[in-house]
């Protein structure tokens, strides 16, 4: 996994029992870091030109290749059976059915010599549906007993059970947001939530934050870095605010927008992921809307819980089982996504 909030590489090493893929056990787990060239690859992806992304995309496939083969290296592991990528998101516009994920499957099989599973957005886009979030699935089945699933990474999404079913959407931005305000103080992220403990809430940018459209939309629905970039910070740029005051009234806002998902379901426990659960600040002020019993699990799943899942899906998808719900991305019907890629072939 590669996110928005370029922190670096996830990987999560994980074996399933292959008469229940649902039973799993995580055997290692590590992120490696970018370093800042390819933070600005990354960041400046979305002005290049389609040869410059190809360039990329083949670029980005080396790099994953030569994290794979030293993460094998660093933890010992004596065979792979599978690579199940998801790569990193460029672009994300489904409306104009648009979605790309940048990282050379081919690149990546040829590198390992292993099967790899990757690009699993596009063909739910062409399904017409969302290509987002993915994760839903994996909640259904791994994290079974969790009424609802909350990631905070680059963008808040949830899964929400209901019955037998499940539904899911993006809620709204958070470390793409908080990361570039934190950079304007001089840090990379706001660590504990110290830098936005420090602001006051604006309470006039909050409601015209809370009152964009995408928030009046109900699920299934997703977000791309273009909606931060496009809507979210020219908005905030206009109040000419404290980088801190604007901290603490986005976090206001994030808490605000996770309420209004959850408020109208009675009780219940709520699983929270993601690199956000380490803003402490942003924590309490979850617990202090929302009324159900929040849950943070250990450390390894905080951190690598969507790798996980990633890992669950490619799975899935070699086994031709359905890995894309249309309950949750509002395709046209529920599917087996990802390309498969033979080292061999």
């Amino acid at each position: 996994m590669s996110g928005t909030s370029l922190d670096g590489l996830d990987f999560c090493l994980v074996s399933f029992n292959s008469k229940n893929i649902s039973n799993f056990k995580i055997l290692g787990t590590h992120t490696y870091k970018y370093d800042k060239s390819w933070k600005n690859y990354l960041r400046e992806a979305t002005k290049l030109n389609n040869e410059e992304i190809k360039k990329l995309n083949i670029k980005f496939g080396l790099l994953i290749s030569k994290y794979i083969n030293q993460f094998i290296i660093d933890f010992s592991v004596p065979r792979i059976d599978l690579i199940s990528s998801h790569g990193h998101t460029v672009f994300h516009e489904p409306e104009k059915g648009l979605t790309l994920q940048i990282g050379d499957g081919k690149v990546i099989s040829q590198k390992t010599r292993t099967k790899v599973v990757c690009n699993f957005r596009v063909q739910d886009v062409n399904l017409g549906g969302q290509g987002a979030p993915l994760v839903p699935i994996g909640d259904l089945n791994l994290f079974m007993n969790y009424k609802f699933c909350l990631n905070l990474g680059g963008f808040a999404n949830i899964s929400i059970k209901t019955n037998e079913e499940i539904q899911a959407f993006d809620i709204c931005p958070v470390n793409t947001v908080l990361n570039y305000y934190s950079k304007k103080m001089g840090h990379e992220y706001d660590r504990n939530g110290f830098l936005s403990k420090s602001g006051q809430t604006d309470k006039i940018l909050l409601s015209e934050l809370n009152n964009l459209d995408f928030y009046q939309k109900s699920g299934p629905k997703s977000l791309g870095i273009e909606f931060v970039n496009e809507l979210i910070i020219p908005l905030i740029e206009k109040k000419l605010l404290k980088p801190d005051d604007i901290l603490m009234t986005f976090i206001d806002h994030i808490s605000f927008q996770i309420n209004e998902s959850v408020k109208k379901y009675s009780m219940n426990k709520i699983l929270i992921t993601g690199g956000g659960v380490f803003n402490n600040n942003l924590i309490e002020r979850i617990k202090s809307k929302i009324k159900h019993k929040v849950i943070i699990p250990k450390k390894e799943i905080i951190n690598f819980k969507e790798a996980l899942i990633f890992a669950y899906l490619g799975i899935l998808r070699i086994n031709n089982e359905i890995n894309c719900l249309k309950s949750v991305t509002g395709a046209k019907k529920n599917h087996s996504s990802g390309d498969v890629i033979n080292y061999n072939s």
